[in-house]
C-alpha cells in the first residue's frame, strides 16, 4: 500500500464529514447564501476541497456546471451520496489534490473556488495554486477562497476571546491547554492544529498581484477569525 503524500492526507483520509462550525442544514444553507453571493454568478464552478460536499449541494442548482474535487475519497464518497439525494445531475467528482487536479480538467470555469481549504497549503503551495487556476479560470471569472484562518484573530478565538461565556480563567485553561496538546500533535507527528495554517491578506494579495490578478478581503459572517480572499482580474 503507498503512503499518504503527506500528513494532511492522513488526517483526512477516512473523514466524512467537513468540519463546519455546524452540520445543521439550516446553518449550511446560510453558509452556502453567503458564499453564492461573493461567489456572484457565472454558469460554471470548480469547487476544490468539496469535502462531503455540504455546500456543494447547494452551489449545483445555481450553476449549469459544477465540478467537486477532493483528495479523501471517504469525503467524495460522502458528497457522492448528497448529490443523487439532491439530484445534481450537472455535478461531476473528481479525486485529486492541489497538484493532481489540472491535469483532470477538461475545460475553463467562471468561477474556481476553495472553502476552508487552503488554509493547508503554504505560501508557496498556495502560489502555485493560484497560478494554475488562472489556466483554468475564464475572462472574466474569479478565483474566491473562502474562510481563510487570519493569523491576527485565530489565535484570540482559540482562546475563547471572542466567546460570550469568556472569563480569565477560561482563557488561560484554554492556553494551557493549547499549549499542552500543541506539544503532544509534535510528539506523535501528529498536526499541531486541525485547521492548520494561517495567512496574513496582504501577503494572499501580494500572490495574487503576481500572478496578474486583484483581491478584495472580506471578513467571514459566521467565522469570526476567518475572511474570503476574492480573486479577480483587472
Amino acid at each position: 500500500m503507498l503512503k499518504p503524500k503527506n500528513v494532511w492526507e492522513e488526517f483526512f483520509a477516512d473523514k466524512r464529514s467537513g468540519g463546519h462550525r455546524s452540520s445543521a442544514e439550516e446553518f449550511l444553507a446560510m453558509e452556502a447564501r453567503e458564499k453564492l453571493f461573493h461567489l456572484d454568478g457565472g454558469k460554471t464552478l470548480l469547487d476544490f476541497g468539496c469535502g462531503a460536499g455540504e455546500l456543494l449541494v447547494y452551489y449545483a442548482p445555481e450553476y449549469e456546471k459544477t465540478i467537486g474535487v477532493d483528495f479523501s475519497p471517504s469525503m467524495l464518497e460522502e458528497a457522492s451520496k448528497k448529490i443523487k439525494e439532491r439530484n445534481c445531475e450537472n455535478t461531476t467528482l473528481i479525486l485529486a489534490d492541489d497538484k493532481t487536479v489540472w491535469d483532470k480538467l477538461d475545460s475553463s470555469f467562471d468561477r474556481i473556488n476553495a472553502a476552508g481549504v487552503l488554509q493547508y497549503l503554504t505560501y508557496q503551495e498556495i502560489d502555485d495554486f493560484i497560478f494554475n487556476a488562472s489556466k483554468y479560470i475564464n475572462k472574466e471569472g474569479k478565483i474566491v477562497l473562502f474562510d481563510m484562518l487570519d493569523p491576527r484573530l485565530y489565535p484570540l478565538w482559540k482562546i475563547g476571546l471572542f466567546s460570550q461565556d469568556k472569563s480569565c480563567r477560561k482563557i488561560l485553561s484554554k492556553v494551557v491547554c493549547g499549549v499542552k496538546n500543541s506539544i503532544s500533535s509534535s510528539l506523535k507527528n501528529r498536526p499541531r492544529d486541525i485547521l492548520g495554517y494561517s495567512h496574513y491578506p496582504n501577503k494572499i494579495k501580494k500572490i495574487a498581484n503576481k500572478n496578474g490578478f486583484e483581491m478584495i478581503c472580506v471578513q467571514s459572517m459566521y467565522y469570526e477569525y476567518k475572511y474570503h480572499a476574492i480573486i479577480f482580474r483587472s
